[in-house]
């Protein structure tokens, strides 16, 4: 228990900390995005409205720093990230929940594909080291060290230009009927193939890896070897005894790497042209954006955590150590 509260404890301050800059990154940074919507309106809205306009972006001069912190937390309390400068009038949060399911979805799907194929590969590779399937390292090395956002270019390239089986970008066909029906979900797949046939390919090379070193370190130890003089079956001392340790750290970086899924697919949208919220992040930075980037950035810092929560969590249910070393 006082593992679980010290954990706690850590990621209230944690979290106390990432919206306080949150709030006061923006603020530092230059320009007056007030006076930005005002000039991107030209005379449609009043210069009369500028009071009115910082009091909504919760910039309000009259008001002192400290109480506009106070505001801020308020507000993040109701679930009220504020109103978009690029969509004015549109809230954030309502631009924020039309973008992160594409995200989630695609993404997130591809992570997990990837992580449970490549760490199966590790436990083969790792276990069975030495033999026909050691053929394999150098491919998945390949692929490790080449920058994703190249290899969608590739996949582009070969498989929507050359080839023409898929498109090129987009998350859907303009003809498809947006909602819970057979076409809309089949465009989406369909859509949606190259981009995560790029994550996967690109991820799960890190792997594949990472569960071999790990598989490697402890198929030496001493409790697999009395496993196998149990007289067990191979594939439960694998499985059961060795692949159990070894994955510990691999569950560290899969819990992380669920939650960057929110931010770490900027290019990859970009390369597809993918209504994602890195799309949103990117056209939320060109455009000065700021209670936007805010938002996202305090919706990835969120992601982030919770992801780290969970993987605590996780880690100690797996490993007993870690609950006693607190």
């Amino acid at each position: 228990m006082k593992f679980f509260i010290r954990r706690a404890t850590f990621y209230i301050v944690t979290a106390w900390a990432a919206v306080t800059l949150n709030f006061f990154i923006p603020r530092m940074m230059p320009g007056d995005p007030v006076q930005a919507l005002i000039a991107r309106y030209q005379g449609q809205i009043s210069v009369d409205a500028v009071n009115s306009l910082r009091k909504l972006f919760g910039m309000d001069s009259h008001e002192t720093l400290w109480q506009q912190y106070i505001d801020y937390w308020v507000k993040l309390f109701h679930g009220n990230l504020g109103v978009s400068l690029q969509a004015y009038p549109t809230k954030v949060s309502t631009i924020i929940a039309q973008s992160l399911p594409w995200t989630i979805g695609l993404v997130g799907l591809a992570t997990i594909i990837a992580f449970v194929i490549g760490t199966t590969i590790g436990i083969i590779l790792g276990w069975r080291r030495g033999t026909k399937w050691d053929a394999l390292i150098p491919i998945t090395t390949f692929f490790s060290s080449v920058p994703y956002f190249w290899i969608g270019l590739m996949a582009i390239a070969i498989f929507a230009t050359a080839l023409q089986w898929f498109p090129q970008g987009g998350s859907y066909s303009i003809d498809a009927m947006p909602g819970l029906n057979g076409a809309f979900i089949s465009s989406v797949a369909y859509y949606g193939f190259l981009p995560a046939l790029t994550i996967v390919l690109s991820s799960m090379a890190g792997w594949i890896l990472g569960m071999r070193n790990m598989m490697v370190t402890v198929s030496s130890e001493d409790y697999v070897t009395v496993a196998h003089a149990k007289g067990l079956r191979e594939s439960v001392v694998m499985f059961r005894y060795a692949s159990r340790n070894a994955i510990l750290p691999q569950i560290s970086g899969f819990a992380l790497s669920l939650g960057f899924v929110v931010s770490g697919t900027l290019v990859m949208e970009q390369v597809f042209n993918y209504q994602g919220i890195g799309y949103r992040l990117l056209q939320a930075t060109n455009n000065h954006d700021y209670p936007l980037m805010q938002g996202i950035f305090l919706v990835i810092t969120m992601s982030v955590l919770l992801a780290n929560i969970v993987a605590d969590v996780v880690y100690a249910f797996l490993d007993p150590r870690t609950r006693k070393e607190g």
